[in-house]
């Protein structure tokens, strides 16, 4: 037993042990408000640099202000004292988190110093002439391995919050987490992305020598599967960075040909038919956009004898997000085309306007040439395209198709590619194609809810998709060319009514169990289209109608995060996903 005289030293001494913890812990919760004063004022500038213009003075200053506060939370964590806290109980799981946030923030605004630096030279990239991107793409050639570098820092970031303690006690701690992970996920998407385009774009622009690419202007009035029926189209041409857009013409200028001009397997044929491969009105029914490029550059060459190296398509609402980087256009006869009249003039006054379908025509020929001289002469200037292009490519608007393999295979794994997947997971895809010959897919409005249950005790899970499609029509006169039902000529039908081929792509490996229409149990169609089954019915639309289809599945259980692409037709569509979050137990 210790001698009375210890006994007393260490009742004395459990104040002074006290006091020293008290002490300690106040040093503590010091350095605790400093690091998060530190990493609240790298979330502000980092906040501020999102929302900001890219390549300015005022994003350099915020992005060194939120590199300097980040700099300095990681020494706060980074000492033998933080070391030690992240020891302790109590303090210690939210110590190791802070200190994990601290080094990870500070690495991620490194690479984001990094590539601003190599950044730099394309923003202040010029022209030597209209339409010459050499200067563009010698910045973008050397943007592209610190883009590749800079993803697989912040993936190494990532994995360092993975790694602490999620529950550490503190909202606010696991909230910034949480938030940090979600960005860094969303950063490194960008890089990656960004990476591949820096890559990719200098080849594909000619700087190995000429390029011509089949460029498609689709018109969402008329849906199709990758957006609308082909209205006009003409050649890109890219040549040791010389851009420039030639024989433009309306879709009637390319003639169908007797047999397939690209062979797209049995399942293709069995689904669209022979004549999705030979004639253009029909060459995109597939979302997939890889079919319809190949069949577009196989009618140029059976019609021109002339290969081409791949195939670009946009649409009005892709060519209103480019005026409005590039500014109003004027077209032959003088009227101007603004950001915010192009879709309405081709997809709906342009019918009103002129009865004679070659008038027409000529029309929409003149403001795709105006819009893509514009768009070439303003090349140089990737500041203010650069935000168009994103937007184009998240609303899936512009889709890019290569002849050569390697260049495809990584387009494929971007949105730009417009590929349909084949790999497993929750999917959901409503493509609708028009199948009465009219141009009321204008008024078009969508909707789909797509509900995952559980996972069974079999592996699989019971979701729902709901859909909900409404033509709304207007209620007064439209032109005869709008409304005409060409899918049935000869049998009068309501001004205004609709044909609409519905197909759902559902999740790979899927089966349908029951569909409804209207709360009522219908026959369907099931095919299958790169692995997924697709579920269709040909549904009518009278005027102002609204129809829903729901589709009851069995699906393989997955926690991967649901894919719901949304077709871009005129009307944005509307998406609502529900999953429960009950998975398989082991």
């Amino acid at each position: 037993m210790p001698s009375s005289r210890n006994r007393r030293l260490a009742v004395v001494g459990l104040p002074s042990l006290a006091l020293g913890l008290i002490l300690a812990g106040g040093w503590a919760a010091h350095l605790g408000m400093s690091v998060r004063d530190h990493l609240e004022a790298t979330r502000d500038a980092l906040l501020r640099l999102r929302a900001g213009d890219v390549g300015t003075p005022s994003a350099v200053t915020t992005l060194a202000a939120a590199r300097t506060h980040a700099a300095e939370a990681r020494r706060l964590t980074g000492g033998l004292y933080w070391g030690l806290l992240t020891r302790l109980p109590v303090v210690g799981e939210g110590a190791a988190t802070a200190r994990g946030l601290a080094a990870s923030v500070a690495d991620v605004t490194d690479v984001l110093a990094r590539v601003e630096r190599a950044t730099a030279p394309l923003l202040s990239a010029s022209a030597r002439a209209p339409g010459d991107l050499r200067g563009v793409l010698a910045a973008l050639d050397a943007m592209a391995p610190v883009l590749r570098d800079g993803a697989v820092r912040v993936e190494a970031a990532r994995s360092r919050v993975a790694g602490t303690p999620a529950s550490t006690g503190l909202a606010a701690l696991d909230g910034a987490r949480d938030t940090v992970l979600r960005e860094t996920i969303r950063l490194r998407g960008m890089l990656s992305q960004g990476a591949e385009a820096a890559a990719l774009l200098p080849p594909m622009l000619g700087r190995d020598g000429p390029r011509r690419y089949f460029l498609a202007f689709e018109t969402n009035a008329e849906s199709r599967g990758t957006g609308g029926l082909v209205g006009a189209f003409g050649v890109l041409k890219a040549d040791r960075g010389r851009v420039s857009v030639a024989r433009l013409s309306a879709n009637t200028g390319l003639a169908a040909s007797a047999k397939p001009v690209a062979d797209l397997g049995r399942q293709f044929v069995s689904r669209y038919g022979p004549g999705a491969a030979t004639t253009l009105s029909v060459s995109n029914l597939s979302p997939h956009f890889p079919y319809a490029a190949q069949t577009w550059t196989g009618l140029w060459r059976r019609q021109t004898g002339q290969d081409l190296d791949g195939a670009i398509a946009t649409d009005p609402v892709g060519l209103s997000h480019i005026l409005g980087a590039i500014g109003p256009v004027r077209i032959p006869g003088g009227e101007t085309v603004t950001a915010g009249n192009v879709v309405d003039l081709t997809e709906r006054q342009a019918y009103a306007r002129y009865p004679d379908p070659a008038e027409r025509k000529r029309y929409l020929v003149g403001i795709a040439g105006a819009v893509s001289e514009a768009l070439t002469g303003a090349l140089d200037r990737p500041t203010r395209l650069l935000p168009a292009f994103a937007r184009m490519v998240s609303e899936h608007r512009l889709r890019v198709w290569s002849r050569d393999e390697d260049e495809q295979r990584r387009l494929a794994a971007t949105p730009l590619g417009g590929v349909l997947p084949e790999r497993r997971g929750p999917y959901a895809g409503l493509v609708v194609n028009n199948s009465a010959g009219t141009k009321l897919d204008y008024y078009l409005d969508r909707s789909l809810t797509y509900e995952l249950g559980p996972c069974r005790p079999d592996g699989q899970r019971s979701s729902r998709v709901r859909i909900r499609l409404t033509n709304d029509a207007p209620r007064g006169p439209l032109p005869a060319y709008v409304t005409a039902r060409l899918d049935d000529p000869g049998r009068p039908h309501a001004a205004g009514s609709n044909l609409l081929w519905v197909s759902l792509y559902a999740s790979v490996g899927a089966k349908a169990t029951a569909v409804r229409l209207d709360e009522r149990p219908v026959s369907f169609y099931a095919e299958t289209e790169r692995s997924h089954p697709v579920i269709s019915k040909v549904l009518e639309f009278a005027p102002g109608q609204s129809r829903t289809l729901d589709v009851d599945l069995v699906e393989p259980y997955s926690a991967a995060a649901p894919v719901v692409p949304a077709q871009p037709l005129v009307r944005p569509q509307r998406t609502l996903v529900t999953a429960d979050s009950r998975g398989c137990s082991s």
